[in-house]
């Protein structure tokens, strides 16, 4: 896999020995077992994969790469490159400027653009339109596009549904940028709809069986198809693609019970007239990721700790699998840990900070789940596990730790 060119502070020394030592032993990635790292006063369980993906790290190399080529020109970032709180703020330190928040609200005109100006394209992609605005103001946006490629296998997926008089289904949530950029260029091609969940896609079968007016489809799914979609045409041939970064389990259920809709339907002899035979478009971070949790969750365990951005859709169903089994704290970064006595954490179910009080037992040893998200730093994470480290005195040092590992 390509190595990339990212900033030294984003590094982890120790969690990168324990990865190089996991890859030496595993170059496969067949082992999803977390790796144990046990200081006697706590040990840690850390996810075997975690951290920066490929697409991550292409969209950091190519934004650092455009301050270090473009000296005295404005560069904008069209919104978060990625989500994660450090990162961004380290390119807006750097003088980089937002011309839309995540959910499209501007905050510099596109007016004020010139062809002069650098702008940076997100990993998350974005829509067509958006795309047209920023090159009729002379920006060449191909130069710093830092689109993930596995979103780009999304869009390649829903062009070639279209190709096939297929309508795209869409499982993502409505307001992330991936998933208003897939959208935009799933229209283009093809008739199209987003849906968010399970009970939005139940609501859909209802609809398309007939026990649902088909009336009720311009109420239940406003604002998430596509112009003159007529639901008693365009729900006759289906296929399902993803925002990349949703639960895999959920996806692929999503896409079994489409297709037990259309068999009852149009019958099993008649399926591949109906339902395109679609695979995952989840990018492979996601899915190793997703993976590893799970394996996390046959351990026995006092918590989970997630790093990640409160906003981040990846790190956010990371979380969720988490909590089926463990008391779960997301959390952007170490600064929220004030204390062993408090811990400010982000609740995924009210979308509120929260803070608990006496989360780490006084004089206890413990064990400890910890990952993050695909967009965020290793740095962060070893951060977060020196800390702890930090509030129980008496335990391994590091090198004797890692030998153990070994």
């Amino acid at each position: 896999m390509k190595s990339f060119q990212i900033p030294e502070f984003y590094k982890s020394p120790l969690l990168a020995r324990v990865k190089a030592l996991r890859s030496a032993a595993d170059p496969k990635k067949k082992d999803f077992s977390p790796s144990l790292l046990d200081f006697g006063t706590v040990k840690f369980y850390l996810a075997r994969h975690f951290g920066f993906c490929y697409g991550v790290q292409n969209a950091i190399e190519l934004s650092f790469r455009a301050l270090k080529e473009n000296p005295g020109k404005r560069i904008y970032l069209l919104s978060q490159m990625i989500h994660n709180q450090e990162v961004n703020a380290n390119l807006v330190e750097q003088g980089v400027k937002f011309l839309m928040d995540t959910e499209g609200k501007i905050i510099t005109p596109f007016s004020e653009i010139t062809p002069n100006d650098v702008v940076i394209i997100p990993a998350f992609g974005t829509t067509l339109d958006i795309k047209k605005q920023i090159e009729e103001r002379g920006i060449r946006v191909e130069a710093y596009d830092t689109t993930c490629p596995f979103v780009h296998r999304v869009w390649n997926k829903a062009e070639s549904l279209g190709s096939e008089n297929f309508t795209v289904i869409i499982h993502g949530r409505p307001l992330h940028e991936e998933t208003r950029a897939t959208f935009s260029h799933s229209v283009a091609k093809s008739p199209s709809l987003i849906v968010k969940d399970m009970k939005e896609t139940r609501l859909l079968g209802e609809i398309i069986s007939g026990r649902v007016p088909e009336k009720e489809f311009y109420t239940l799914f406003s604002g998430r198809y596509s112009k003159g979609f007529d639901p008693r045409t365009e729900l006759q041939r289906i296929g399902v693609i993803n925002q990349t970064t949703m639960l895999a389990a959920e996806t692929q259920a999503i896409a079994d019970y489409l297709k037990k809709v259309m068999i009852e339907k149009y019958g099993a002899a008649n399926i591949k007239e109906h339902m395109a035979d679609t695979r995952d478009t989840l990018c492979y971070a996601t899915n190793e990721n997703q993976d590893a949790t799970q394996e996390l969750l046959k351990l026995n365990a006092d918590m989970a700790i997630v790093v990640g951005g409160y906003n981040s859709s990846n790190t956010s169903h990371i979380v969720e699998l988490c909590e089926k089994k463990f008391r779960t704290y997301f959390i952007s970064s170490a600064n929220e840990i004030e204390s062993p006595a408090l811990i400010n954490h982000f609740d995924i179910n009210s979308e509120m900070r929260v803070s608990t009080k006496g989360f780490i037992a006084a004089g206890k040893p413990l064990s400890i789940v910890l990952t993050s998200g695909a967009s965020c730093p290793d740095a962060m994470v070893e951060e977060v596990l020196m800390k702890i480290l930090a509030f129980m005195p008496g335990h391994k040092p590091v090198e004797d730790v890692l030998k153990d590992l070994i």
